[in-house]
């Protein structure tokens, strides 16, 4: 099969996985709890290596104690860290917000700027807490989410071989048009939580099943 041919194949299978994820997840959108482009930005960057359960639990408290830019940029190291420290790697965490705020302040009037160009050379910030603000909070399509859940099925359903999540995004955007970027990106995500489980994924509950090559082979180990 010459690469035209592949290429079209992915296509047609990508939105394939589109509409299906889009049935069963009609109305998608971010765990995360947030009312501004602010909150969202420090919900991301806590949710590094923890759940949205437990970053909610915390921003619930948090964001009525800072509302704004300079709030995160004046306060204590120390006492961000105490505010934030059941999120895990709370002193880095700390360190990103404070510095982040601080440019904001002090560069954008307080406020997160709509550009990826901008807002990835922000301390904490990358190119998926970048998708993600833009997306959620303006509307943005500027690129596809990769998260684990993402890395995840797209290696499962084989939509991408790669394994830096960069080059992940650069394949996902191939398959959907772009008007869906964002979406895809969430629909992957809640599929990944739902259904699609690192360890143990329910397989024949997966309407995705008919176009995941590694479905057979999970089903065929969970039946011993």
């Amino acid at each position: 099969m010459g690469k035209s041919q592949r290429d079209k194949k992915l296509n047609r299978k990508g939105e394939s996985i589109f509409k299906k994820l889009a049935t069963a997840y009609p109305e998608p959108k971010t765990a995360l709890e947030f009312s501004t482009p602010l909150e969202l930005l420090v919900a991301v960057i806590l949710s590094a290596q923890c759940t949205d359960q437990r970053v909610n639990a915390v921003t619930k408290t948090l964001f009525r104690k800072y509302r704004s830019a300079k709030d995160y940029a004046a306060v204590a190291q120390e006492e961000l860290e105490q505010d934030i420290r059941s999120t895990g790697f709370f002193r880095n965490k700390a360190k990103s917000i404070r510095a982040c705020c601080s440019i904001l302040a002090e560069q954008h009037g307080g406020n997160v700027p709509e550009s990826m160009e901008e807002l990835v050379v922000l301390p904490g910030v990358g190119r998926k807490t970048a998708n993600c603000v833009l997306g959620s909070s303006f509307g943005q399509n500027s690129g596809i989410v990769v998260d684990t859940h993402v890395k995840r099925l797209a290696e499962r359903l084989g939509l991408s071989p790669e394994k830096d999540p960069d080059k992940i995004e650069m394949d996902l955007m191939e398959l959907v048009p772009r008007e869906h970027w964002h979406e895809f990106g969430i629909l992957l995500i809640l599929h990944g939580r739902a259904v699609c489980d690192a360890r143990k994924p329910r397989c024949p509950d997966c309407v995705l099943r008919r176009e995941c090559p590694s479905a057979e082979n999970f089903m065929k180990t969970f039946r011993r």
